[in-house]
């Protein structure tokens, strides 16, 4: 193999488009922008400015406030716990914890910690080692005989 015979695959890079090189391209003369008006000139920003009237986006009120350093949790159902300990991914009689979760594939990340839910039914007895629970998560695994220990502090109602 030389230099001069390597090659991309065929696929692999799309040519780029290039417009406003004459009639035989298909998007020569006017490039694709249309004949004349505000939108086939350059330096155009439609959307946001409205002609001096005070714009859409501050005529409206602002609402809310997104806490800068919330915690994000990584949701599990207890369902899906069910369903990858009958699939034999986890083993129901050693204690599960996060990393075991995200090993088996039940989520892919674990963020500021792992938080089961309720949502669906639970059978084996299992031990659960997570930052976080629901109440209905924490007396289905209960009702079937195994435990469950959270590691991060709930925060205190306010």
């Amino acid at each position: 193999m030389k230099l001069n015979e390597l090659r991309d695959n065929p696929g692999a890079a799309k040519k780029q488009k290039r417009v406003a090189r004459g009639p035989g391209s298909g998007k020569g003369k006017t490039a694709g922008r249309g004949i004349k008006g505000q939108k086939s000139r350059s330096g155009v920003a439609l959307g946001g400015y409205e002609g001096g009237q005070m714009p859409l986006y501050r005529r409206l009120p602002k609402r809310g406030f997104n806490k800068p350093n919330r915690k994000e949790w990584a949701v599990v159902n207890l369902g899906m716990i069910q369903k990858f300990i009958e699939a034999g991914k986890l083993a129901a009689d050693a204690e599960i914890t996060e990393d075991a979760l995200i090993a088996a594939g039940v989520t892919g990340h674990k963020r500021d910690g792992i938080r089961v839910l309720g949502k669906g039914e639970i059978t084996a007895a299992v031990t659960l080692v997570v930052s976080g629970a629901s109440k209905s998560a924490v007396e289905a695994i209960e009702k079937a005989g195994g435990k469950i220990t959270l590691t991060a502090q709930p925060a205190a109602a306010e």
